[in-house]
């Protein structure tokens, strides 16, 4: 009997607590901090693997006979035929068949960023010496 007197006087200086306090927040403004973290996450974790996934796919479906590509498994090779779902790759001395979900990026030469950066500095000092 005590333990029920207990927990109705618990209840009530609660209650008095409560009204003493102020109101309890309206339905919307107890969601506001729910759709802020939907809209953080929307911006830090979907919208990147959206695009992510878009670009993958667009890879995909411009990959050609003689690209050099690179799998998931960090294998590089050139593309030597293409199918509807795998692809086919001459590693030099052998050929592989690989699923196209497996293929991550084309392989961008080194010769192609060397000739780049080159090319800017003579521009620059072109600029530098007619001035």
């Amino acid at each position: 009997m005590t333990g029920f007197m207990s927990t109705a006087a618990l209840a009530s200086a609660s209650e008095e607590t409560a009204t003493a306090t102020g109101q309890q927040p309206s339905l919307f403004e107890s969601m506001i901090p729910m759709l802020l973290i939907f809209v953080v996450m929307y911006f830090i974790i979907i919208r990147p693997q959206a695009k992510k996934a878009k670009d993958h796919a667009s890879l995909l479906k411009n990959i050609k006979e003689g690209d050099e590509v690179v799998t998931s498994g960090g294998i590089i090779g050139r593309v030597r035929s293409v199918s509807d779902s795998f692809v086919s790759l001459d590693l030099g001395g052998s050929t592989i068949k690989v699923m196209k979900e497996h293929i991550s990026r084309f392989s961008k030469p080194q010769s192609a960023k060397q000739t780049q950066a080159p090319v800017k500095a003579s521009k620059n000092l072109k600029k530098a010496t007619q001035s």
